[in-house]
C-alpha cells in the first residue's frame, strides 16, 4: 500500500505555527501589515514592552532568492525573522546578503514553530516605534471591527 505524502505547507500554515510560537513569547501578531512606503510584512507583532517583531514567510526557494525588498522591513521592527516550513532548504539564509547577524530564522508547521536562530535586537528610534505601533494597533482594531460589524467599514 502506498503512503500519501502530506501536502506542502503554504504561507498561511507557516503563519499559524509562527503565531503560536510568538504567543508563547508574549508577542501578539497579525498578518499582512502594510508599512510606511507600501511594503507589506507577512506578520508583525508587538511584545509586552512595546518591542516590534516582523516575520517574513518563505515557502519557495525562488521567492526567497528573489526577495530584494526585505531589508526595507528592518526600519519597522526591533527584531526581524525569516520563517520557513520544516524541510525547507534554509542554507541561503546563512549568506551575507540575508544578514544572518541581524535576521533570525524560525522553522514552522501548521501547529507550531521553533526559533533556530535568534534575531538580533536593534532598537528602533522612538518616533518610528510610535508610528509603527499606532499603525499596527489601528490595523488590528479595524480588523476586529470588520469581524463584529462588517457594514461599518463599507465606505472606508
Amino acid at each position: 500500500m502506498a503512503t500519501l505524502a502530506a501536502p506542502p505547507l503554504v504561507a498561511a500554515d507557516v503563519a499559524r505555527g509562527v503565531c503560536r510560537l510568538l504567543l508563547r513569547h508574549d508577542i501578539v501578531a497579525i498578518a499582512e501589515v502594510t508599512l510606511d512606503g507600501g511594503r507589506r510584512a507577512d506578520l508583525m507583532g508587538v511584545g509586552p514592552k512595546g518591542e516590534l517583531v516582523i516575520v517574513e514567510i518563505k515557502v519557495s526557494r525562488a521567492d526567497l532568492l528573489g526577495d530584494a525588498k526585505w531589508t526595507d522591513y528592518l526600519a519597522h521592527c526591533d527584531r526581524f525573522f525569516w520563517a520557513v516550513p520544516a524541510g525547507f532548504d534554509a542554507s541561503p539564509l546563512e549568506g551575507a546578503a540575508f544578514l544572518p547577524e541581524r535576521a533570525g530564522v524560525i522553522v514552522a508547521d501548521r501547529y507550531d514553530a521553533a526559533i533556530v536562530r535568534e534575531a538580533a535586537v536593534v532598537a528602533m528610534p522612538a518616533p518610528a516605534r510610535r508610528r509603527c505601533t499606532v499603525a499596527l494597533a489601528r490595523r488590528a482594531a479595524r480588523r476586529l471591527i470588520g469581524l463584529v460589524d462588517p457594514d461599518s467599514l463599507a465606505d472606508r
